[in-house]
C-alpha cells in the first residue's frame, strides 16, 4: 500500500464508507482466501479520501469540514456486482459498485475540497477491494471466486479512520448523512 510518510506531530487519516455485516466478514474472507497480506490492517471499505497526512492540530479543522459534507448529503444505496480490476495499471481486484456510484463520486469530490484538498494518484473509482498486491494467480483467483458476488446495503454515514501504529485502519468518527439526521433536531 502506498502510504504517505508520517512526521512528528501528524497522523494518518482515511475517509471511507463501511461495509455492514454480514458482507464485511464475506469481503474480508475473500480477502484472506486470496493471501492479501493486508486482509486483517484493513476492513472493507469504499474509499472517499486515500491515506492523508495532517498536522494532529488540524485534525479538528478537518472533522468539522466532514460534518458539513455528510450533512449536505443524503443517504443512498449500494448495490455491490461481481468483480473487476485495475490490471494492468495497479494489481488489485475488486468487487464492483453497480448502484451507488455517482454518490460515492459526489461524497469523493466534497470530501477532498477546502482542508482534504489534494491531487489524486489515480482518478477515483468507487469500489472494495478484495486483493491487492499479491501474485497474478491470487489475483486471478480472487476474480473469479467473487464473480458472482452480490450484496445491498444503505450508506447513512461514513468514517474518518486513523492508520494506527500496529497498520491497522481503525474507525475514529462517524458523519451521518443530511437526510439521517434531519428528524433529530
Amino acid at each position: 500500500m502506498n502510504l504517505p510518510e508520517r512526521g512528528p506531530g501528524q497522523v494518518r487519516i482515511g475517509i471511507a464508507i463501511e461495509i455492514p455485516e454480514p458482507y464485511a466478514a464475506q469481503l474480508s474472507a475473500a480477502r484472506v482466501a486470496a493471501d492479501d497480506p493486508l486482509a486483517h490492517f484493513i476492513p472493507p471499505h469504499i474509499t472517499l479520501l486515500g491515506p492523508t497526512l495532517l498536522d494532529a492540530g488540524q485534525l479538528a479543522e478537518a472533522r468539522d469540514h466532514l460534518a458539513e459534507v455528510a450533512a449536505a448529503a443524503s443517504p443512498f444505496t449500494v448495490r455491490l456486482r461481481g468483480t473487476a480490476t485495475f490490471r494492468p495499471v495497479s494489481p488489485v481486484v475488486f468487487v464492483s459498485l453497480a448502484q451507488g456510484i455517482s454518490e460515492c463520486e459526489q461524497l469523493e469530490a466534497s470530501v477532498r475540497t477546502g482542508i482534504l484538498d489534494g491531487d489524486l494518484r489515480f482518478n477515483y473509482h468507487p469500489h472494495v477491494t478484495i486483493a491487492h498486491e499479491v501474485p497474478d494467480a491470487d489475483l486471478d483467483k480472487a476474480f473469479e471466486a467473487m464473480a458472482d458476488y452480490s450484496a445491498d446495503f444503505d450508506v447513512d454515514r461514513f468514517y474518518q479512520y486513523e492508520h494506527g501504529d500496529d497498520g491497522i485502519w481503525r474507525p475514529q468518527a462517524a458523519f451521518p448523512l443530511g437526510a439521517a439526521t434531519r428528524g433529530l433536531a
